[in-house]
């Protein structure tokens, strides 16, 4: 079921998605040659304390950290390690926090110093798709709208999209419906109506689409070994234009 949100609701989705957004542009600013992803995701859990959130994914079916932290060939769901960052590297962050009770989910790939400039290109032409997507969200376009874009744009770029893991609704859950696939037809799926708050988040590989699932059981990586990037928002489907509620506005964090 589609879950509608109300005003009163739709301002406590703005304020958690802020947070949400203020906290993964933080981390961003300390990944640094010599960071250990642990000590990232340990800097996630002192600033979700000190903006009085929690993770939305500690926990999570199990998940042991307060944030995915995935590098180069790891698509999503990487936790946090003894793992050093590396010049060259690029670290995806998804940050998902709970604040009165709802959800802002919001990732995005950061680029340690110089990278090979085929890898730049893949986090340039994801993070364009991605804004591109988010400006199909309106009324009297269906789900399948924003899918057949990422998907077209992608494979029109020399890219492959994954299938194994899709966007989705956002609220009170961390995963609602209705799922946003980065593939599928255009005016297939749901109508999108005011009211609804997805989250938007294409998985782009340079490579193959296959992913395999490391030993811990979550880390999931690209079948070829080549890299992946994933950008993330959470969106509110309004009359007019869509509002991004993941966008930084005022500074929350101290």
């Amino acid at each position: 079921m589609i879950i509608l949100k109300r005003p009163h609701e739709i301002e406590k989705m703005r304020q958690a998605g802020q947070a949400a957004s203020e906290i993964l542009h933080a981390l961003a600013a300390r990944i640094a040659p010599g960071v250990t992803t642990g000590e990232i995701d340990h800097a996630a859990a002192q600033l979700m304390s000190a903006a009085g959130v929690r993770s939305a994914f500690l926990g999570y079916k199990k998940f042991p950290g307060h944030i995915c932290i995935s590098l180069n060939e790891e698509v999503v769901h990487g936790i946090g390690s003894s793992r050093a960052i590396a010049y060259g590297d690029i670290v995806k962050m998804d940050v998902g926090i709970i604040r009165d009770g709802w959800i802002g989910d919001n990732a995005t790939s950061v680029a340690v110093g110089i990278i090979d400039p085929a890898v730049e290109r893949l986090l340039t032409v994801t993070e364009h798709i991605l804004n591109g997507a988010v400006a199909l969200a309106r009324p009297g376009h269906r789900v399948g709208d924003i899918s057949n874009y990422v998907q077209t744009e992608a494979h029109k770029n020399g890219f492959s999209v994954v299938r194994e893991f899709v966007g989705h609704g956002v609220g009170r859950k961390l995963h609602e419906d209705p799922q946003v696939p980065n593939f599928g037809k255009r005016g297939a799926g749901p109508k999108l109506k005011a009211g609804m708050t997805i989250a938007i988040e294409p998985m782009i590989n340079m490579g193959t689409a296959d992913v395999k699932i490391l030993a811990d059981k979550w880390t999931a990586v690209t079948a070829d070994g080549l890299p992946s990037a994933h950008f993330e928002h959470t969106v509110l489907i309004t009359d007019s234009v869509p509002e991004v509620l993941t966008w930084q506005r005022k500074t929350l964090l101290k």
